[in-house]
C-alpha cells in the first residue's frame, strides 16, 4: 500500500480505478492516503452483504455493469447518486453488420440452421439446459446443428453430457476461438442460457452488432440488453422447455428473427459502442475527481 501510494503521488495520478476485492482494499486505501479520487467497478450480479460494503465506501464513485448490478450495490447501503451503470462497450470495428460467417460455416461443415452458445464453460452459463433444449429443438428441426464455443473447467463434463444425450452428430464443441465476430455471423441464433451471475453479457451485444438473433434468460442484466419480443427472446433460467420453444420460434420464422436482430442491432450500435461506454466512464472519472477534491 505504501509503495502504491508513493507511485500515485510520483505520477500525479488523478483517479485510481479498481475492479476486484484485494486491489480495491490496497489501491483504495493507498489512493485515500494520497488524497486521490477512487472509482470502484462491480462486474457481477451477486448480493453484497452490508458488513462487506465498506470497501465500496472507500470509493467516490462506483461503476456497475448495468442497472441490475447498480441495484445490488445500492441495496448494500451505497447512495444511488454515487453509482453509475455502464454496460460493456462493444468494439464496432470488429463487430458490425458487414462481418461474414461463410468461412466458419465452411470450416465446420454447417449447412442447415445453426444455434450457438459462446461462453466460458462453467455451470453458471447454463450449458446443461442448452443441451437439453437441443434435444427438443431437433424434434422439429432435425437438420439443426449446435455450436458450443469456448473453454473452461466444465469442458469435459459438457462433452460427456453430449454423449449421454446422443447429440454427437448434432453438437460441435470448438474450444477457444479468437474469430468470435465471424463465429457470431455464422449463427442463425445465439443463445446465452445463464442461470446466475450474469451481470451484463458481452456476447449478447456482440451478436446483435453483427445481426445475429439472440435468446437469453431473465438473469442479471440480460433483460436490459434484450427486450422479449422486441429485440430478441428472453426466457426463465434453468427452463430447457422454454429455451427450446424460443429457439424453435426463431428457427421457424427467419424473417421475424432477423427483424428482432435488426432492432437490437440498432440499439447496440447507438448505445453500447466502445466510444459511448468510454465517454460515460470519463464522465464518472471527472465526477469522482471533483468529489475527491471537495473531500
Amino acid at each position: 500500500m505504501r509503495a502504491l501510494r508513493t507511485l500515485v503521488r510520483a505520477r500525479a495520478v488523478d483517479v485510481v480505478h479498481t475492479h476486484s476485492s484485494i486491489d480495491s482494499w490496497v489501491a483504495g486505501l493507498a489512493a485515500r492516503a494520497a488524497g486521490v479520487a477512487v472509482v470502484r467497478s462491480r462486474h457481477v450480479s451477486i448480493a453484497i452483504p452490508r458488513r462487506r460494503a465498506i470497501v465500496y465506501r472507500l470509493a467516490d464513485r462506483i461503476i456497475t455493469s448495468g442497472e441490475a448490478v447498480a441495484r445490488i450495490v445500492e441495496a448494500a447501503g451505497i447512495p444511488r447518486e454515487r453509482i453509475a451503470a455502464i454496460g460493456p462497450g462493444i468494439d464496432t470495428a470488429r463487430f458490425h453488420p458487414g462481418i461474414s460467417g461463410d468461412a466458419v460455416r465452411a470450416e465446420l461443415g454447417l449447412r442447415g440452421p445453426t444455434v450457438g452458445l459462446v461462453a466460458n464453460i462453467r455451470g453458471s452459463k447454463g450449458h446443461r439446459f442448452f443441451l437439453e433444449a437441443a434435444v427438443e429443438v431437433l424434434r422439429r428441426h432435425s437438420d439443426a446443428r449446435f455450436l458450443i464455443v469456448g473453454d473452461g473447467i466444465g469442458f469435459d463434463d459438457v462433452r460427456r453430457r453430449v454423449t449421454e444425450l446422443g447429440l454427437e452428430r448434432h453438437v460441435i464443441m470448438t474450444g477457444f476461438r479468437r474469430d468470435v465476430p465471424e463465429v457470431m455471423a455464422a449463427l442463425d441464433v445465439l443463445v446465452l442460457p445463464s442461470v446466475k451471475s450474469e451481470a451484463m453479457s458481452q456476447v449478447i451485444p456482440q451478436a446483435l452488432a453483427v445481426g445475429t438473433p439472440v435468446v437469453g434468460t431473465t438473469v442479471g442484466g440480460t433483460p436490459e440488453l434484450v427486450r422479449d419480443g422486441e429485440t430478441g427472446r428472453v426466457v426463465p433460467p434453468a427452463d430447457a422447455a422454454a429455451l427450446a420453444a424460443a429457439i424453435g420460434e426463431l428457427l421457424a420464422s427467419p424473417a421475424h428473427a432477423r427483424e428482432l436482430a435488426r432492432r437490437g442491432q440498432a440499439e447496440v450500435l447507438a448505445r453500447h459502442s466502445m466510444d459511448a461506454a468510454m465517454a460515460r466512464t470519463v464522465a464518472v472519472y471527472e465526477a469522482a475527481r471533483a468529489a475527491g477534491t471537495r473531500a
